[in-house]
Order: C-alpha cells, then sequence, then structure tokens
C-alpha cells in the first residue's frame, strides 16, 4: 500500500489513551487522502451509500465502520473540492452558492472566504478512506476527534504541552469537517480546531455542544505522550 509512515504507530493504544482521557463518546476517526487504488488498504470495501464527507467520518466514529469512498460517493460540492476529489464548480468559486444560502451579504464576500478556504489539489485525491483510530488498517493522513469544549480545552493544552505558545485556529464557518479539520491538518502538518458548521450539524449528528478538531497523523505520538499528563496535572480540571 502507497504513502505509508516509517514509523509504526500503536494506533489501538494511542485511540484508548484519546478515548479515556477526554472522555469521548466515539472513536476519533483515521482518515487517508488515497491518491491511486492502490492507495486502499487491502480488505477495505467501498462506501454503498452516497453521503457527505462529514457523514462518512460520523460513520466510522459512532457505528466504528471502515470503508472508502471515491468522488462519486460525495454528495456535498465543497467537502470533495476541499479534500481534492472534485474540481470547484462555478457556483461555489463565482460566490453563488453561498450567496444564495443567505450566509454572505455579496457574491464578493462569498468569493473571498472560498479563496481562502485550505483545499487539496483538485483531483489530486483518488479516494477518502475511513476508519476509528482503533481499528485503522492504514497510515492516517488525519485523525479527527468530535467533542465537547472541555476536551478541546484539554487537546489545546496537549499541544502546548512542550513548546509552550498560543493556539492558533483557522476557521470560517463552513466547510468545517472537510476543510478545517482534514484538508488543513493534512496540508500544513498542524492541528486544527472548528466550530463546526450548518452542513455537519445537520447530516452528521455534531451535536450543539461538540466541536472538531483534525490533527495531522505524524502528531499523533506527541498527543498521545501528552494527553495523560496534562489530564491528570494537578491544575486540571475534570
Amino acid at each position: 500500500m502507497e504513502d505509508q509512515m516509517r514509523m509504526q504507530l500503536p494506533y489501538a493504544a494511542i485511540a484508548e489513551t484519546l478515548k479515556t482521557g477526554l472522555d469521548l463518546t466515539g472513536s476519533p476517526v483515521a482518515v487517508k487522502l488515497a491518491k491511486g487504488p492502490e492507495g486502499i488498504p487491502e480488505g477495505v470495501q467501498p462506501i454503498e451509500d452516497t453521503v457527505r464527507h462529514c457523514q462518512m467520518v460520523s460513520m466510522a466514529r459512532k457505528d466504528g465502520a471502515i470503508f472508502y469512498a471515491t468522488a462519486d460517493k460525495h454528495t456535498c460540492m465543497g467537502g470533495a473540492w476541499a479534500l481534492g476529489l472534485k474540481e470547484l464548480t462555478p457556483s461555489l468559486k463565482s460566490g453563488e452558492f453561498y450567496y444564495k444560502l443567505g450566509k454572505f451579504e455579496s457574491w464578493a464576500a462569498c468569493m473571498r472566504t472560498i479563496n481562502a478556504i485550505p483545499h487539496v489539489p483538485d483531483t489530486a485525491t483518488y479516494a477518502t478512506v475511513y476508519a476509528p483510530l482503533e481499528k485503522t488498517p492504514f497510515d492516517p493522513h488525519a485523525v479527527l476527534i468530535v467533542a465537547p469544549p472541555r476536551a478541546m480545552l484539554k487537546l489545546a493544552q496537549t499541544a502546548l504541552y512542550k513548546m509552550g505558545g498560543r493556539i492558533v485556529s483557522s476557521m470560517s464557518g463552513i466547510q468545517s469537517v472537510c476543510a478545517d479539520a482534514t484538508a488543513q491538518p493534512y496540508l500544513t502538518g498542524l492541528a486544527n480546531y472548528s466550530l463546526g458548521c450548518d452542513g455537519s450539524r445537520k447530516f452528521s449528528g455534531i451535536a450543539d455542544d461538540e466541536m472538531v478538531m483534525g490533527i495531522p497523523g505524524e502528531m499523533l505520538p506527541a498527543f498521545a505522550e501528552a494527553v495523560s499528563i496534562v489530564t491528570g496535572a494537578p491544575g486540571s480540571v475534570r
């Protein structure tokens, strides 16, 4: 299988550490952006339904599903574009799409937002692959966590444990699970936090009291090491 990391990571142990330390009600979700058919792990089957990326993440998070989805299985145009599966449609590129949804004062305001959204180059991705982290048969490009703000606080402290500093997050209130939590960590190598978006909350079951975060796969060992220390610290509130 192509696009593997050199270091073998104990994903089941890392998942258990994250779930226990953060009191997660679902699994962290491993996502891979496969560049070709050779990037699909042996035995992983295609999804049967045609749904959104955020719904696919929810299937892995809540139901333990493992599967892959090619471009034709993605119904959300914005999500498929952000993940590198499809080219951007003219209505999204011009600003017309989100303007008609009533979310911007003008087409130009929407266009500026779309131009700033992190996205994998058009059609660079053959398929997206999903699994709960504890069962992943592949090295993920991004690991997504959906959790309440208290858990996100602990993840922020975890991110700063070694080097300190400040948390800088990038979001726009649209394309949260696809662009903010998957494409951006993949492209930048940095964890990113997002408040969710109307689409992901409506279609994938992200609750009103939950946020979403994406972690590059390479950062998992550092997060697993620090999260137990941070959540068990004398000054940590549980």
